[in-house]
């Protein structure tokens, strides 16, 4: 066997690794499998509008709004639920629900009473659970696998989105043709069976807290303050929504290429998205090998150029082989990319926040899908679709400049577990979880000479005690005793600053060292809270 054969073997055998894990494999063939189903749901219900009211782009546009709106609507308070409670329970209620909504839906079509009005409010259920059911679903792929087959997990997670985004239309369509959309929506609502069967199954480690739940509104204001204070999430949200503006140009407008420019009929269209779909399926094998030898930034601004460079020749090509083959390389590059921001954005945030991490991160995947394909059907409505392309494909090596500000950062080198470490508040009275807010003060000695050092390393201190819920810090020195320090932050309750006992992480716990090791006295620095009083 050649060494570039063997090499080859071991790639495709790291990249299968995540299916050799009983549970992961279980899910992502009911997720496969509910992902058909879903799109031919879409089919059906876009097709069952045009027999209800007079066909119009404007009418198919309100079945893909219906189905699109509740990601805008429910994306954050998603992420907070499947952070605060448990989140195979979440799932299994998304799922039952997107379930009954689709087999009514079926069940009223069949019967004859489905009327605009009850498509577009079952389609909307439909997109709510969906929804709903997006962070925790995105959320538990780093709790079925082990840590080092992450990368791998998302990718075969991805590759199996855009194998059911290649065969689901088609085969929807066939059944439409065949039996009508009713059909369509009932073999819809039986594939959340399966997904419902394998996470009814899961045993899931309870959640290990002797605190009480966050609240949701609470949860989420959490969530936003983690994000503004972790650059590398802040990387992956910029880095991904810069992209899939100018990259959604290339999904908005290819059926119209495929019908206009090629000639081609929905089969054929659909042969596309499965050249499209096979060469995403080829990235999952080969993305372990290629990340051994790059850097995460050289992958995402290599498949960049080379999306990019695919939508160009898009705007040119008008040979349909030549498209075909095409597009291999551009699900190699869509597989890197989006492997590569999810990977990035699981991997920067501790579990405690990992959904709402995500939930954003959806949220602005989608919303930028969504913006994007409206700006440039616009473009390609007044210059033409070749124009418009070549615009877009301009937009996507352009948008390489905010690389040299943010950088993804994959998160291998930080450990995000829990450490721990802080040791309990010492109080006489114990307060109610609901008082506060509460003012923690930190006292240090530090020599003067190394005063300037110290004040570095507590500016990497700041950042993870805003990101663990504290409202305000700041670091104060006493005139009176120059080598007396005080680090003072603010926290909403008594039960949040407990929260911040379990949530800093042994990367934090490094940083805390690092600034305490500047402390000069023999004992450790003094720690007081302060509780605000009402008088």
């Amino acid at each position: 066997m050649s060494e570039t054969t063997s090499q080859l073997g071991r790639a495709s055998t790291s990249a299968w690794a995540p299916l050799r894990q009983p549970l992961f494999r279980a899910l992502w063939i009911a997720s496969v499998t509910s992902n058909i189903g879903t799109w031919m749901q879409n089919v059906g219900a876009a097709w069952l509008m045009t027999l209800l009211l007079t066909p119009s782009p404007t009418v198919v546009a309100l079945v893909q709004a219906a189905t699109s709106l509740p990601v805008f609507l429910v994306a954050l308070p998603a992420g907070a639920l499947a952070d605060v409670v448990d989140r195979r329970r979440l799932i299994l209620v998304t799922q039952g629900w997107m379930l009954l909504a689709a087999a009514g839906l079926g069940l009223l079509t069949i019967l004859g009473v489905t009327t605009p009005l009850i498509l577009l409010a079952l389609t909307f259920a439909l997109g709510l659970g969906a929804a709903m059911n997006g962070p925790a679903w995105q959320a538990i792929v780093a709790e079925v696998v082990p840590p080092a087959q992450l990368q791998e997990a998302v990718a075969l997670n991805a590759a199996g989105f855009n194998l059911a985004r290649a065969v689901g239309p088609a085969l929807g369509g066939a059944i439409v043709a065949a039996a009508g959309p009713g059909p369509v929506f009932l073999l819809n609502a039986a594939s959340f069976v399966g997904v419902m069967f394998v996470v009814s199954r899961w045993h899931r480690a309870a959640r290990a807290s002797r605190l009480p739940a966050e609240h949701v509104l609470g949860a989420i204001r959490v969530g936003m303050r983690y994000v503004l204070h972790t650059p590398a999430l802040q990387a992956v949200l910029v880095r991904s929504g810069v992209f899939i503006v100018c990259g959604a140009a290339l999904w908005a407008l290819l059926p119209l290429l495929a019908r206009d420019q090629l000639g081609l009929s929905a089969v054929g269209y659909g042969v596309l998205l499965g050249c499209l779909g096979a060469g995403a399926i080829t990235g999952a094998v080969l993305l372990p090998r290629i990340k051994r030898r790059v850097s995460l930034d050289a992958l995402v601004a290599g498949a960049t150029v080379c999306f990019a460079g695919v939508t160009l020749a898009l705007a040119y090509v008008r040979d349909v082989y030549l498209v075909g083959a095409m597009m291999a390389p551009c699900g190699v590059a869509w597989m890197a990319l989006m492997s590569s921001f999810n990977t990035a954005a699981q991997t920067s945030v501790p579990a405690w926040v990992r959904a709402r991490a995500l939930a954003l991160y959806l949220l602005v995947f989608q919303g930028g899908t969504a913006v994007g394909s409206l700006l440039w059907g616009a473009v390609a409505a007044r210059v033409g679709i070749p124009a418009a392309l070549v615009c877009a494909a301009l937009g996507l090596i352009a948008g390489l400049a905010v690389f040299t500000r943010y950088r993804l950062a994959g998160g291998e080198a930080l450990d995000l577990s829990p450490s721990l470490h802080w040791p309990e508040p010492h109080v006489v009275v114990e307060p109610r979880p609901e008082d506060g807010p509460v003012l923690v003060l930190v006292e240090y000695l530090i020599q003067a000479e190394r005063s300037h050092d110290f004040a570095d390393a507590m500016h990497a201190l700041r950042g993870e005690r805003l990101r663990d819920g504290a409202m305000r810090w700041g670091l104060f020195n006493d005139p009176a005793h120059p080598q007396r320090y005080v680090e003072a932050f603010l926290v909403a309750s008594w039960v949040e600053h407990l929260r911040q006992h379990e949530r800093v992480t042994s990367a934090d716990r490094q940083a805390q060292e690092v600034a305490r090791a500047f402390h000069v006295a023999g004992t450790p620095p003094t720690v007081s809270h302060l509780i605000h009083r009402e008088w």
